[in-house]
């Protein structure tokens, strides 16, 4: 198998619902960053093997293979084939995950993997709407096999199994607001972060020839635990999970350029990180929420690692439980989690959220000269993505 390393990550910024990057169509938006993550490497697109791209709602603007479409609309060479996968929220992570196994099984040996969402452009869940009139996506004989539920319930009964509490929730979501302030003022994003030129519309939606620049995180906030605590519950009446520590409907996109050690040295490239193991997990569908735990647990045990050996752990905050209950499962310092904030601070652009921790984990273990980091996932359906990568 080769060794397989990270060139290159970069990001744009993450626009709020119907925020800076709402005027973009989403393939002109991963265009911009499949161009930057290129220019950045400074290499020869054309020895790209493949792009593989996630996305979740694949309708509409996003449909017909976005990560192709956004290729060719960057103006990048034709040759270069690539695939738009749905893992639903770990949709990039395991395209990443998916590049790297094509290059250590020497298939390619430069991928890009990517990630990108606009859901102010096409809402979550619009892809299974009934409204299309092309049914739904949950067979009747699914349910003589699982109990379907929604995430949002699946995270209030993740909170009833490690009994998580109102008050912890909310503290988290403080936690995760006030580290992305800090991230922002001590600039700790500038190395990994694309500003976007975004068209200006007209009431009829049409572009006026002008554009505005995106160029932060539009999803942060000034809160207080006392502003959190008025908020109204989101799935329970008496539900522990709020606007205010749940991840927030966003826009944006990522990409990472991955390459075997041999490759990278026959052209005189210096990685930044090597990929130790990648894995991605089944769990129960009802609780769902679960699949962080199980993946790191196999990475931790295939790799021979332990938990000591970890410097940061990038989990995405789709709710406060997922990242309270992976925490009461393990006994790792909490100041390695998230400590540039998370989705409910950043936000969570569905399918690019995994490139998005991915390229988080990079430039953090560079900037802050840490060694290992873990990114991991919960997923819609009960799956959990899982990256272990380590600083060169």
């Amino acid at each position: 198998m080769s060794e397989v390393v990270i060139i290159e990550a970069v990001r744009s910024p993450i626009g709020r619902r119907n925020g800076g990057l709402a005027t973009m169509h989403p393939a002109t938006l991963l265009a911009e960053i499949h161009k930057e993550l290129i220019d950045r490497a400074a290499i020869d697109p054309a020895m790209v093997g493949q792009v593989i791209n996630g996305c979740v709602s694949q309708v509409g603007e996003q449909s017909f293979n976005i990560g192709r479409t956004a290729w060719l609309s960057a103006g990048l060479p034709m040759s270069v084939p690539a695939t738009t996968v749905d893992t639903q929220c770990g949709s990039s992570q395991q395209a990443t995950n998916l590049a790297a196994a094509l290059i250590g099984a020497g298939v390619i040996d430069v991928a890009v993997a990517s990630g990108v969402e606009v859901m102010s452009r096409i809402p979550i869940g619009i892809n299974s709407s009934k409204k299309l009139g092309l049914g739904v996506p949950i067979p009747k004989t699914y349910f003589e096999q699982y109990e379907f539920t929604s995430q949002f319930e699946g995270a209030e009964r993740l909170a009833d199994a490690y009994g998580i509490t109102r008050d912890e929730t909310d503290a988290f979501g403080l936690r995760s607001q006030q580290l992305a302030a800090r991230a922002w003022q001590e600039q700790r994003f500038a190395t990994q972060l694309h500003a976007i030129d975004a068209p200006d519309l007209d009431e009829h939606g049409k572009p006026t020839g002008t554009t505005h620049r995106v160029d932060v995180d539009e999803g942060l906030r000034d809160t207080t635990l006392e502003s959190l605590a008025n908020l109204k519950p989101v799935a329970r009446e008496n539900g522990v999970h709020t606007a205010g520590n749940s991840s927030q409907i966003s826009d944006g996109a990522a990409a990472v350029l991955l390459m075997s050690a041999e490759r990278a040295t026959a052209l005189g490239l210096s990685p930044k990180a090597r990929i130790l193991d990648t894995c991605l997990v089944g769990v129960d569908p009802v609780l769902m929420l679960t699949g962080p735990i199980d993946a790191t647990r196999l990475l931790l045990e295939r790799t021979g690692r332990s938990l000591a050996d970890l410097d940061l752990v990038e989990i995405n905050e789709a709710f406060a439980s997922v990242v309270l209950a992976w925490q009461r499962e393990f006994d790792v310092d909490h100041e390695i989690v998230n400590p540039n904030g998370g989705a409910i601070a950043l936000g969570h652009p569905l399918g690019g959220t995994g490139a998005f921790l991915m390229t988080k984990a990079v430039h953090e273990l560079e900037r802050a000269q840490k060694t290992t980091a873990l990114i991991t996932m919960c997923c819609g359906g009960g799956l959990g993505t899982g990256t272990l990568i380590e600083r060169i």
